[in-house]
């Protein structure tokens, strides 16, 4: 019977999906693998204060800043992430040139000096260029890690304002009971959301300082003051920081919507012995500790999401992660509010942390706990340091088990999708398969299915199995390709909702396809002297940055080197930023048949799209096909980024 019955029932399940099925993916039941979400938000902190991921050490020089953050950035990539949470605002200092506050001494080891380029945009601009967000992390009262005045630069506001701080635990705090304070500290936040192109604006779990035992906070005064209408000092407290919490919130919305606001709490709001609605732990609550109503940012809906820092193990008794990540989800539940988990990567295989964190699983564990909850739309992890060093294999195991596919950032609001891009051409290269596109997105999805199907089924986007990449250009080149498969490109605008799919395109194994290749000046086949310069200025650059050199009266060229497959005709496009400053008559040379050609690129306007120089003859064989020479007698710098040969 009970074989019967598991007959009839799949049999009439057929043919009800066989009724219902319409070609949306929103309406097909797709079976999907938990394993390959298509959407989580993927992240680590990149922690500035005291120097703890980055820079590594103070007084480094900016290139060397440089190098290291594209590293931490090349680091998520690597680990399938699509996000980077980078502390901007440690200690009410700033890591941009803010008219509000000094230059962080975490750059260059005295407050107020000068890097001598602007980390802020580098970092949005090396980001963007990986289609990473960059959710911009900052401290709100913490002025310092000491509780010496004297030691802020002299034009630091909280030496201007002596009023506005207090010293307590041996570090220096702004009052947050002062309005004039709230409006600071929110307009320092805004001048950089305001002047750059930021993903998300995230606070951090200090607000009032953790408890010291045997100190109180010395705001009584402020108290008398501005808390007439509280019945209590705690109530007060919290109230100014929900001030701050909604009233940003709102700045930020208004400003640009398309900004998220997060807030990383402490894991704990209440313990359920305090207060019914509170979790069953045991541990410090921030609702009384520190004056941290997170439940009510939720309720109220004032945030986009919120990361409690979880990060106690599986079981723990005062405080044990399943039963907070099931807490959590229950306060977010119907409120529009994301649900992102702090991860405590840096106990895992530390010297000393308890044994369950020397278990290697550990960490992969909480996330098939998370799978439990829908409300949790993925993980961040503290910090960028302890992904990297992977103590007892516990990120390895986590990546295989959970991020072997990219994913797309969880989609926020409702604003509309924007329209299906169009393939352009997907041509078999010397590396993979080089997909080109038009559309009007602010990113892109690549999926790939074997075979040649006659329609895109809904299915294949159900989930991450068929997702290759994802890229903030119109360009992609899938280096995994083999046999005969079918690509679909969708495009994403800044709240990540989802286009339909492009059409079809086939690229075959059969060769039929013309010969295309690219050759960026960060690949293997780019060779330039020690004259040549590298910059990420511009946001027209290919690839994560390009090269740049002053005009000499010597070739000193920079080659892109490929390995062209027959003689024949092949169309070379070349690709640079451009700017006003850059050379009016940049020498291309292309190394031809019948000796080089040089072609002059007014490297002034045209930028940020492949420009074609010509068709040329040449020969078979791997050597350097187009060179940029320094030698020209107009100003500028010339740039030398990317180059594309097509055989016509």
């Amino acid at each position: 019977m009970t074989a019967l019955l598991r007959t009839v029932l799949a049999a009439l399940s057929a043919v009800l999906v066989s009724i219902v099925a319409p070609t949306s993916a929103a309406s097909v039941a797709c079976a999907t693998d938990p394993a390959t979400p298509k959407r989580q938000f993927r992240a680590m902190w990149i922690s500035s204060v005291a120097n703890i991921d980055w820079p590594s050490r103070t007084g480094l020089s900016a290139s060397a800043q440089q190098a290291e953050f594209r590293a931490w950035l090349d680091l998520a990539v690597q680990k399938r992430m699509n996000a980077v949470v980078v502390q901007v605002r440690p200690t009410a200092d700033a890591f941009w040139p803010s008219p509000y506050e000094p230059w962080s001494q975490w750059l260059t080891g005295t407050q107020g000096g000068n890097p001598g380029y602007d980390p802020l945009a580098f970092m949005v601009n090396e980001a963007h260029a990986r289609n990473l967000e960059l959710h911009a992390w900052f401290n709100p009262y913490r002025i310092a890690n000491h509780d010496d005045p004297s030691k802020l630069v002299s034009t630091h506001p909280a030496r201007q304002h002596p009023s506005w701080r207090f010293a307590y635990g041996g570090k220096l705090y702004y009052n947050p009971g002062i309005p004039e304070v709230r409006d600071f500290i929110e307009d320092a936040i805004m001048d950089a959301v305001s002047r750059y192109d930021l993903d998300g604006v995230h606070l951090d779990d200090y607000f009032y300082p953790y408890p010291v035992s045997g100190q109180s906070i010395p705001d009584s005064a402020t108290y008398a003051q501005y808390g007439g209408s509280f019945g209590n000092i705690g109530d007060w407290r919290r109230n100014n920081v929900n001030l701050l919490v909604r009233e940003l919130g709102q700045r930020i919305h208004t400003a640009k919507p398309h900004v998220s606001f997060g807030i990383s709490p402490f894991g704990i709001w209440r313990n359920s012995g305090t207060d019914p609605l509170g979790s069953r732990t045991s541990g410090l609550q921030s609702y009384d500790a520190i004056y941290a109503d997170s439940r009510q940012w939720v309720k109220q809906g004032w945030i986009d999401y919120i990361a409690p820092q979880i990060y106690w193990h599986l079981g723990f008794s005062t405080a044990a992660y399943e039963v907070l990540t099931a807490w959590w989800s229950d306060v977010v539940r119907g409120t529009g509010v994301q649900l992102v988990v702090g991860q405590a990567a840096y106990r895992a295989g530390a010297s000393g942390q308890e044994a369950a964190w020397q278990d290697p699983n550990e960490l992969s564990d909480h996330l098939h706990d998370n799978r439990k909850h829908p409300e949790i739309v993925g993980d961040v992890y503290f910090s960028a340091k302890d992904v990297k060093a992977d103590r007892i294999g516990a990120i390895t195991r986590l990546v295989n088990a959970h991020y072997s596919k990219p994913a797309l950032m969880p989609a926020r609001g409702s604003a509309a999708a924007p329209a299906a891009p169009a393939i352009t051409s997907a041509t078999r290269v010397s590396n993979g398969v080089q997909l080109s596109w038009t559309g009007s997105g602010t990113s892109y999805a690549v999926y790939r299915v074997d075979g040649t199907p006659s329609s895109a089924d809904p299915c294949f986007f159900a989930d991450a199995r068929n997702l290759v990449g994802t890229t903030r250009k119109a360009t992609f080149t899938d280096t995994t390709a083999g046999g005969t498969q079918t690509y679909y490109v969708t495009a994403l605008n800044r709240t990540h909702q989802e286009s339909a799919p492009s059409a079809g395109k086939v690229a075959g194994s059969s060769g039929g396809d013309p010969f295309s290749v690219v050759i960026d000046n960060a690949d293997a086949g780019f060779a330039a002297g020690a004259n040549w310069g590298t910059s990420t200025y511009s946001t027209q650059l290919h690839g994560t940055d390009y090269r740049f050199a002053e005009p000499v009266a010597a070739s000193d060229p920079a080659w892109f080197q490929a390995s062209i497959p027959s003689a024949g005709s092949y169309r070379v496009e070349v690709w640079y930023p451009a700017n006003s400053g850059y050379n009016s008559a940049t020498p291309y040379i292309v190394a031809a048949s019948g000796g080089n050609q040089t072609v002059n690129v007014d490297q002034r306007s045209g930028g940020g799209a492949w420009r074609a120089l010509g068709t040329y003859q040449l020969a078979a064989g791997t050597y350097n096909v187009v060179g940029v020479s320094r030698w020209t007698s107009t100003t500028g710098y010339v740039i030398a980024d990317a180059v594309r040969i097509t055989k016509v």
